[in-house]
């Protein structure tokens, strides 16, 4: 197929600046200072040091593909990224790029996709990001001087999204090394080297615009931000510094046309050298599972639960035979320690055990009841292939109860039970309806929810909760409750509302 090319002209305004009438100088006047030159950068000898390990990856897919003429990078991962730059758009007010571009697309038999990556070895192993080559039926490398290989797809990790492929060849290949993600400094000169738009071999230059920054992505969200120009086809590509090394790996854009407006995000090395490292080995990802559902703690959390600050990772819920259940950690519980190193945020708590090889011994610190505890877990092996429950949470037409704290409550009736598609074991108070602006509403309760526990004690009908909540009322402090929700179980803390 024939494709056409695109030439984008960009057109120079130029500006004529009339004469200006000769000023009359006083003789003993002193000279006005004359600037400095400014000095620029020169990144040509980086250029050519890196750029030859720096390769174009195209794949091709028998169907889900799009085409206007023009080559594409990948689009999104998979549904979670599509609900990820979902998520981004309604927090942003415009779209994240992972590669992507917006407007009307054409279905065709063969989808073809282009992306970047580079090799980190001389015997052909590539760096690239999932999402370029998770859908490939065939990958196809193009190197520097211009040879087109078939590569094989080694192993992905869709949670960082970072992927290993590996071309044969006779004779050993340019490569290059990761360096030190740590010691990378705000404000210090990058380059980018990729394929834009299917162009091929591209240098942009920048600065490190921010460091850890997090895109609601997922859990491993610690990206490098820079304003070197990144567009679509970019990903996977190498971010270097100075010396040559690979400080990240080019991954997103935020924009709302699809092109670069200088906000760009990049996987640290830190993060994808020891996931490309057990890619390498074994294809996969080995990470320590401890089976507990997780959510922040604050601040009206703490203060109900008589914590003393918001630190630490709240226990939602406990999954079934899990290590976590093994120990004895149960719901209500607020992790804040791991072999006695502190955990501030949940985020700190998942990559603190995701970072544990499986099988090993941890020790967690937690708080419950009002006193410091410590178990000891066997962290167990994180598959990928974990199936949670879901359930369609629609409004129910029946009676209601109504409560101080913005909530009308009513029985789990068998009708509710099979609608909701809640399980035989799931108890508690249906939350029948929330008052807009109540202190239910302004914690994001919605029809269908399930409460469950009020303060430290489980209930199971709207009379026990209703109780329950009038005994917490009088403390006027904010009462913990817990909640059920598609699946999911969460910890809120209510405050009663205002006389």
């Amino acid at each position: 197929m024939t494709k056409t090319k695109s030439r984008i002209i960009a057109a120079l305004a130029l500006t004529t600046a009339l004469t200006a009438p000769a000023l009359i100088v006083p003789m003993f006047t002193a000279p006005a200072a004359i600037a400095a030159p400014q000095v620029v950068q020169d990144f040509s000898e980086l250029a050519a040091k890196v750029s030859p390990a720096v390769v174009n990856v195209a794949v091709t897919m028998k169907s889900g593909g799009e085409d206007d003429g023009e080559a594409r990078m990948s689009g999104p991962r998979d549904k979670q990224m599509e609900e990820f730059m979902q998520r981004f758009a309604e927090r942003f007010g415009q779209p994240m790029q992972p590669g992507k571009p917006q407007g009307k697309q054409r279905p065709m038999h063969k989808g073809q996709a282009v992306g970047t990556g580079f090799i980190v070895d001389e015997k052909g192993t590539i760096v690239t990001n999932y999402h370029v080559v998770s859908k490939a039926d065939e990958i196809t490398v193009t190197l520097a001087d211009g040879r087109k290989l078939p590569a094989k797809l080694m192993g992905g990790d869709e949670k960082t999204d970072l992927a290993v492929l590996k071309v044969d060849v006779d004779k050993p290949l340019p490569f290059v090394s990761f360096g030190d993600a740590s010691k990378v400094r705000v404000g210090q000169a990058v380059m980018a080297v990729g394929n834009p738009f299917g162009l091929g071999g591209t240098v942009t230059t920048g600065i490190v615009s921010a460091r850890g920054r997090d895109i609601q992505s997922g859990p491993f969200d610690d990206y490098i931000q820079t304003d070197a120009a990144i567009n679509r086809g970019n990903s996977g590509g190498p971010l270097f510094d100075m010396d040559g090394k690979v400080i990240g790996i080019n991954t997103a854009i935020y924009s709302p046309s699809g092109g670069s407006i200088g906000l760009g995000f990049a996987i640290p090395a830190s993060l994808a050298e020891p996931v490309v490292s057990q890619l390498q080995s074994n294809g996969r990802v080995e990470r320590g599972l401890l089976g507990v559902q997780i959510q922040p703690v604050t601040s009206e959390l703490a203060e109900s639960m008589s914590l003393g600050s918001d630190k630490g990772a709240l226990v939602a819920a406990v999954q079934p035979d899990s290590p976590a259940l093994a120990a004895g950690i149960k719901s209500g519980d607020v992790i804040k320690s791991v072999d006695g190193k502190p955990v501030e945020t949940i985020k700190e708590l998942t990559r603190m055990i995701s970072g544990i090889k499986p099988g090993t011994s941890v020790k967690l610190g937690f708080w419950r009841d009002g006193k410091d505890m410590t178990v000891t877990a066997k962290v167990g092996d994180q598959k990928d292939d974990s199936a949670i429950i879901k359930a369609k949470a629609d409004g129910q037409a029946v009676k209601q109860e109504p409560m101080a704290y913005g909530v009308s409550l009513a029985p789990i009736s068998p009708e509710a039970r099979k609608q909701l598609g809640l399980d035989a074991a799931v108890d508690g108070a249906l939350v029948a309806s929330v008052e807009p602006g109540s202190p239910a509403d302004d914690q994001g309760l919605k029809a269908g929810d399930v409460l469950q526990q009020v303060g430290r004690d489980a209930v199971d009908s709207p009379k026990m909760a209703a109780e329950k909540l009038k005994e917490a009322r009088k403390t006027g402090k904010p009462v913990l409750m817990k909640i059920y929700r598609e699946g999911m179980t969460r910890f809120v803390a209510i405050s009663p509302r205002a006389a």
